[in-house]
C-alpha cells in the first residue's frame, strides 16, 4: 500500500507530472489539456485547499486534493479531485486515497462529500466511488466531449460524512 502524506513544495515536479499525463488524456477532466504547469497548480493548490500525495517505493504515484466544493453556506460540503499515475493504475492507490481523503474530509469537519462531474465512461473511478459509498444524485446528459465516444454523459455524486 502506498504511504499517503501531506504534500509539501518539493513534490510540485512529480505532481505536475502525473497531473499533465491525466490531464492531457482528455478522457477524465474538463480542463484544457494543454493547461500551463502554472494554471495547473493553481487549481490544485486552490484557496483552502488540503494536498496529499500517495508515494511508493519513494516515488510519488498520485495525489489528491481536497476543499470545499463552494464558499459561504455551502462550504461544509467537501470536494475532491483525484490523479494516479499511469505506471500506479491498478494497485489500489486510488482507493487508498479516496479512502484517505473520506476521512481526512471528516477530521476537517465536512459534512458531506460532493464530486461534480464525474465523467461515466471513468467505470473505474465510478465504481470505486460508489464502493466508497458515493451514490450518484444526478446525470448531465452529454455534459462531456470525450475524444474517442464524443459526447458522454457526467454524473455528480454525493456522500453524506
Amino acid at each position: 500500500m502506498p504511504e499517503i502524506r501531506k504534500s509539501t513544495d518539493s513534490d510540485h515536479d512529480a505532481i505536475w507530472s502525473i497531473f499533465r499525463e491525466v490531464i492531457a488524456a482528455g478522457d477524465t477532466y474538463p480542463l484544457d489539456p494543454d493547461i500551463s504547469c502554472e494554471e495547473a497548480l493553481a487549481y490544485w493548490f486552490q484557496r483552502g485547499a488540503h494536498v496529499f500525495v500517495a508515494e511508493q517505493s519513494r516515488e510519488i504515484v498520485g495525489s489528491y486534493t481536497l476543499h470545499p466544493n463552494q464558499m459561504g453556506g455551502g462550504s461544509h460540503v467537501a470536494n475532491a479531485a483525484f490523479i494516479v499515475a499511469k505506471s500506479g493504475r491498478g494497485q489500489g492507490i486510488g482507493r487508498a486515497m479516496g479512502e484517505h481523503c473520506l476521512n481526512e474530509a471528516r477530521r476537517i469537519g465536512f459534512r458531506a462529500m460532493q464530486f461534480n462531474f464525474v465523467v461515466s465512461t471513468n467505470e473505474s473511478a465510478v465504481k470505486l466511488w460508489q464502493d466508497l459509498g458515493m451514490k450518484i444524485v444526478g446525470t448531465l446528459p452529454g455534459a462531456f466531449r470525450h475524444p474517442t465516444r464524443g459526447l458522454v454523459d457526467v454524473y455528480v455524486m454525493f456522500l453524506q460524512l
